[in-house]
């Protein structure tokens, strides 16, 4: 099986997958597990993933719909779904050639996000791609919320997940600064579209990053 259409991630990592080796042998790191749909066409793909969440429900859910649509993991570490502390990334140096964001980074306070960036450096292999999808502050969400610690915006209003949260929004000049030391931006896209289901039509915006660990 395999989810239709594919997802902006899951063809990041069909486009930049070594061509050399088999996908079983390409390491995938997925920070994030809310996406289970995105979740479940990368394993479809039949990468060698390790997905990690700093909410044990979240990766609850995840492994649920795993085993709900049949699938497996396609590695022998015993990695596939685990719940960390975010910063810190629990694998060795230069051990991933990809890796995919699926919502990680907007949970994240800037600081939080920052570090986290770094350790994702630290266990990419040299030339190593990312996928990332910070949240854009022309995010309708960006006004419905308070600000709290680190430039979390708390409260949120986010209705593509049906109810309030802790988000951070990211204006362009903190994307560029959160990417000058370990990366090269490789492509850069904002999207915006209008949430239908909500009578005040908020807009949903969002960053999709390519960036390659500067070797």
């Amino acid at each position: 099986m395999r989810p239709l259409p594919l997802d902006a991630g899951t063809s990041f990592l069909l486009r930049h997958a070594p061509r050399n080796r088999p996908r079983g042998e390409v390491r995938v790191l997925v920070l994030g597990c809310d996406s289970l749909r995105e979740l479940c066409g990368v394993v479809v793909e039949g990468f060698d993933v390790s997905a990690v969440d700093d909410d044990a429900a979240a990766v609850g859910l995840a492994r649920e719909r795993l085993a709900l649509d049949g699938l497996t993991a396609h590695s022998d570490r015993g990695l596939l779904l685990r719940t960390i502390a975010f910063p810190r990334l629990p694998f060795e140096d230069a051990c991933f050639d990809l890796a995919l964001d699926l919502g990680a980074l907007r949970k994240l306070g800037r600081t939080t996000a920052a570090r986290t960036l770094r350790e994702l450096s630290r266990v990419l292999k040299p030339s190593g791609r990312v996928f990332l999808n910070p949240i854009s502050d022309r995010h309708s969400g960006a006004r419905s919320g308070r600000l709290g610690p680190d430039d979390l915006m708390l409260d949120v209003e986010d209705a593509s997940r049906g109810g309030r949260g802790a988000l951070c929004f990211w204006n362009a000049h903190q994307v560029t600064a959160a990417l000058v030391e370990d990366w090269r931006v490789l492509s850069r896209q904002h999207v915006e579209f209008e949430q239908r289901e909500t009578l005040s039509g908020s807009v949903h915006a969002e960053w999709r990053l390519i960036v390659e660990k500067v070797a």
